[in-house]
């Protein structure tokens, strides 16, 4: 039986090297190596390894490490005036006094949230997303139009 350190190493080369877009493939994977383990213990070591899931340029979902960078890399590396669907999820912005409200496409908030997060620009102190809604905690010191300035380097649409 294989040692949980391996199984991390193993986990994080397969997420790096492969599009994976569930547990259970992931799971399987695994299995065909060697591990035996549930899919219980495989959720515990994606949280540990901060493995999260995002939206993929087709639609789809797949897994990235924390350190393969964002949303916005992969939206970066696109040409000119192309964006991936992360970005194109984006509905609308509101603001409540200081804090502000994304709407998203269901499925986005996630991944857009994933994007600011990693990325944090000096004006966001973080975010929380749900399916379709993204909650942005600005620093003090910031407007209305500073924030929607800095989240425009993650969200090329947006506008007050």
């Amino acid at each position: 039986m294989k040692n949980k350190k391996e199984r991390l190493l193993v986990i994080r080369e397969i997420v790096l090297n492969s599009k994976i877009g569930s547990q259970e493939e992931l799971l399987n994977i695994l299995t065909e190596r060697g591990f035996d383990l549930t899919q219980a213990t495989l959720s515990r070591d994606l949280k540990q390894l901060q493995i999260a899931k995002v939206a993929n340029n087709d639609g789809s979902y797949i897994y990235i490490l924390p350190e393969m960078g964002g949303i916005g890399k992969m939206v970066q590396s696109k040409p000119a005036g192309s964006y991936g669907l992360a970005a194109s999820g984006f509905i609308s912005i509101e603001f409540s006094n200081h804090l502000a409200v994304i709407r998203t496409r269901p499925g986005y908030a996630s991944s857009i949230a994933y994007d600011i997060d990693v990325n944090a620009p000096h004006e966001i102190l973080g975010t929380v997303a749900g399916d379709d809604t993204i909650l942005i905690i600005p620093r003090e010191e910031y407007s209305r139009e500073q924030i929607v300035k800095a989240l425009s380097a993650f969200i090329p649409n947006i506008h007050l």
